[in-house]
């Protein structure tokens, strides 16, 4: 697959990734229908000054699957098919149309402690790749560090399996807490990685340390042209960076936790110093970019996000709720609204879903929830234009 096939092909999957969400089932594990079983949805809605028009969950989320254990990251892929990540059990497994849950494959070299293991998920379609398919990536804590590696996807939904790995990158710091952990291809073709400190504050401000980063690199592990340090690093200066997902105007944002004050919801850009350790939430000091939003730690500890409708969905952790935040022309964010607070748990991950829908999963089994029987859960709500 040529350079300009593999671009396209990842901007296609990640532009459909940005405007799709899940629809409405019923407490009990859905049937298979074209709804939860095919990403497919219409066109994006806008204004008159071609603005996309924010959305919001209508009604309920619905039980789409039970008795995941920790889970950590969904992937959607091009085919209908979804992936889980177990970050302890180092699974991954494929939801099924009918509710239940098989593994697809396992993550031989993960070794889960504190809140390390098999982290997140990533798909790069390459129809050079064994079977045809593309890649899985998946970023994860080994014995020494954090890693990620990527192997071809086979079969087809319902079976699919994972091959033999290939690294692409390691001696990513590794520690009990604050690995990052989430990967995602951009609409430029290339793998963006977030990186935490691993309980070292002093990498953050050092850009020849991969700790406390969000990383760029190509999808085998490369420097690529434009990185503005000539090295991975794409910006710097983060405690434990978390969701990744990029806007309808190509602009990437990430979810951050913060310490003790302020978790953070940041605008990315190439070269930014985020501020960390010298500055926890809004400083207003020219030499850091500030977060566009901010949350006390307690309101958030924000976890994955995702982009339907040029509005951004925030997992929130300690929190207990997902948070809504409209992007604005001028690329800011407009007022943030809560919803299903203390409703569900621990708020992991979520992702734009099929048919007008979003789909998101609990972690009350991760050692610091409350599980209740059943948990984890992965969960599905309808969203439309207020």
């Amino acid at each position: 697959m040529t350079d300009l096939s593999l671009r396209r092909a990842v901007f296609s999957v990640s532009a459909v990734l940005l405007v799709l969400a899940v629809s409405g089932c019923t407490a009990a594990a859905p049937r298979a229908t074209p709804a939860t079983s095919t990403p497919a949805g219409p066109a994006p809605t806008a204004t008159e000054n071609g603005q996309l028009t924010p959305v919001h969950p209508l009604g309920e989320p619905v039980v789409m699957a039970s008795g995941l254990a920790a889970p950590w990251s969904i992937l959607p892929l091009p085919d209908g098919a979804t992936l889980i990540s177990e970050r302890d059990t180092t699974r991954v497994r494929e939801f099924l149309p009918d509710g239940s849950l098989r593994e697809a494959g396992s993550i031989a070299a993960a070794r889960p402690g504190g809140e390390g293991g098999l982290l997140g998920l990533a798909f790069l379609p390459d129809t050079s790749a064994p079977g045809g398919a593309g890649w899985v990536y998946a970023y994860f804590t080994t014995a020494s560090d954090n890693r990620i590696e990527r192997m071809p996807l086979a079969g087809s939904p319902g079976s699919h399996t994972l091959g033999a790995p290939t690294l692409v990158l390691d001696s990513i710091p590794r520690a009990g807490n604050h690995n990052g952990g989430r990967i995602a291809f951009g609409p430029d073709g290339l793998l963006y990685a977030s990186v935490g400190d691993a309980g070292n504050t002093a990498t953050a401000q050092d850009t020849g340390s991969l700790g406390g980063k969000i990383l760029r690199l190509t999808p085998t592990g490369a420097v690529p042209e434009g990185n503005p340090f000539g090295t991975l690093v794409y910006s710097f200066g983060h405690r434990n960076p978390q969701g990744l997902a990029w806007d309808s105007r190509g602009q990437l944002w990430a979810s951050e936790f913060g310490q003790n004050t302020w978790d953070e919801l940041n605008r990315i850009v190439p070269g930014g110093n985020y501020g960390w350790p010298l500055v926890e939430g809004q400083a207003g000091d020219p030499a850091y970019v500030d977060p566009e939003q901010q949350w006390s730690t307690d309101q958030a500890s924000p976890s994955g996000i995702a982009i339907v409708n040029d509005t951004i969905f925030m997992a929130s952790l300690r929190g207990e709720r997902l948070w809504s935040i409209p992007i604005t022309a001028a690329s800011s964010t407009d007022t943030p609204t809560e919803w299903f607070v203390n409703s569900y748990g621990r708020l992991r991950d979520v992702v734009p879903g099929p048919a007008d829908t979003l789909w998101f999963v609990s972690n009350n089994t991760d050692g610091r929830g409350s599980p209740a029987a059943g948990d984890d859960r992965l969960y599905q709500v309808q969203v439309a234009p207020r």
